[in-house]
């Protein structure tokens, strides 16, 4: 039997979603299973399933020592040498500005150097983060950015910084703006433009309809032209929604891929243009609350930009 006290970055959570993050390798219906058995008990009694953390909670775990196993996975950030852009940091969150080529977390091509590595191995440098503390959490990122592509990224230094940051995304309170250089000349240089997403997840590629189909997810993006030449234009677009590859699948399915986008582009055009990655940049984040948002208050109205994207500083020269 082995005992664990709930810490901050544990509770409020229910205790099935605390065990499947404790034991990452026991499948959920055995965690279910424990927990009927009375294998598992919090403060000396049964709980059922959502039964939800408090602070300085006893959780007793009457399992197999098997499942208490650490790997080596979970520490890994701390070879990682720290080398993050910071543009803004609290007690509460981290904003990073990610650069283009650099994975925020681990895939099949890169275990090590990834965004998420470098913030946890920053923190774990500052004593903000002491994995052997906690019980499951670990700094995570609020948002996400394709490998290819540049911009601000939210790291959550806390379960409860986490929780509100997701919330507020997800009801758009923190609205998100990108700059690009697409092909051709906008006939409307305003807009706002909605249709459905289709994933095919066999060519890690989506597909735009104008009306909706089977699994299509509807997209609504928002552009401003800022300036033309060249036949190019670049753009401000807010993501009203954010789907897998929207801002690049969606402006390529009205006539004006952007510019280094080979997926969804013209890949010789690209070339003789000399992009390396496409013409892509989440350059400004708006905190635009209008409910409570507990500890994270003192971020409203509060607006975060980058001053300078090489691609976009370049071309308005």
């Amino acid at each position: 039997m082995r005992s664990i006290t709930v810490k901050p970055n544990d509770a409020n959570q229910r205790i099935d979603k605390f065990l499947q993050k404790y034991f990452k390798t026991m499948p959920l219906g055995m965690i279910y299973k424990c927990i009927r058995k009375k294998r598992v008990k919090v403060n000396g009694k049964k709980v059922e399933i959502n039964y939800k953390l408090v602070e300085n909670d006893i959780i007793d775990l009457y399992i197999n020592d098997e499942f208490f196993k650490e790997t080596a996975q979970q520490d890994i950030f701390k070879i990682v040498k720290p080398n993050i852009d910071i543009i803004y940091e609290d007690e509460n969150i981290i904003l990073i500005d990610k650069k283009p080529g650099m994975v925020v977390h681990p895939d099949e091509k890169e275990q090590v150097d990834t965004l998420i590595n470098h913030i946890k191995s920053y923190l774990y440098n500052k004593k903000e983060y002491l994995p052997e503390h906690e019980n499951t959490f670990a700094p995570s990122l609020c948002n996400r950015i394709d490998r290819n592509t540049g911009g601000i990224v939210i790291a959550a230094k806390n379960a409860e910084a986490l929780r509100i940051v997701n919330e507020k995304i997800k009801s758009k309170e923190i609205r998100k703006f990108y700059l690009c250089i697409v092909r051709g000349i906008l006939q409307k240089k305003t807009g706002s433009q909605t249709d459905y997403l289709i994933k095919d997840h066999s060519l890690n590629k989506v597909f735009i309809s104008n009306k909706p189909e089977t699994g299509g997810k509807e997209i609504i993006t928002k552009y401003k032209v800022l300036k033309e030449k060249n036949n190019m234009s670049l753009l401000e677009v807010e993501l009203i929604t954010g789907r897998t590859h929207q801002i690049r699948a969606h402006l390529a399915s009205i006539g004006h891929p952007l510019i280094g986008d080979d997926k969804y582009g013209d890949k010789n055009f690209n070339r003789s243009m000399g992009f390396k990655y496409q013409a892509l940049y989440s350059y400004k984040l708006y905190f635009d609350f209008t409910s409570d948002a507990g500890i994270l208050n003192y971020l409203k109205g509060k607006v975060f930009e980058l001053k300078e994207v090489g691609f976009a500083k370049k071309f308005l020269s």
